[in-house]
């Protein structure tokens, strides 16, 4: 009976260690994607960035709009920015699905909509892997009032 026991012991803890070495693998995954669509963002090449959405990739974005992001206001080139800073507080790892969330401050450019102005927003991106690839099917980012209140 105790080698039954011990058994079911180590299986399940094997199980549980692999799945944080997939989870982490997967975290370190996301933020390099993360990482690079801002790059890609900052620097213009939003075909690049495209190459992660799924073709449904569904934004309510920070005026308040849902939109498909191959529609929207990036992919027309009506917004653009000189800053881009996201810092990512978390990632959930759920199978297939990542969701991301966390914060940005952005300084849009050009002819966007408050070019110029510092925005604080809070973020939320969600990844999925399709056939071994991570796309963004879904993210949602909200403008933050200048003074929070603390919970």
């Amino acid at each position: 009976m105790k080698i039954i026991l011990l058994f079911c012991l180590t299986i399940t803890t094997t199980f549980a260690l692999s799945a944080q070495t997939r989870d982490k693998k997967i975290r370190k995954i996301i933020t390099r994607l993360e990482d690079l669509q801002v790059a890609y963002l900052l620097r213009g090449d939003i075909d690049a960035m495209q190459r992660r959405w799924s073709k449904d990739y569904t934004v309510n974005n920070a005026f308040d709009v849902v939109v498909n992001a191959n529609e929207g206001r990036v992919r027309k080139g009506l917004t653009t920015y000189a800053q881009f800073d996201r810092i990512i507080e978390t990632i959930r790892v759920h199978g297939r699905t990542v969701i991301v969330m966390g914060s940005e401050t952005v300084v849009p450019s050009g002819k966007s909509v408050n070019a110029g102005r510092t925005i604080n927003r809070r973020f939320t991106d969600i990844w999925m892997n399709v056939r071994r690839k991570w796309l963004l099917f879904g993210r949602q980012a909200s403008v933050i009032c200048e003074t929070r209140i603390a919970p």
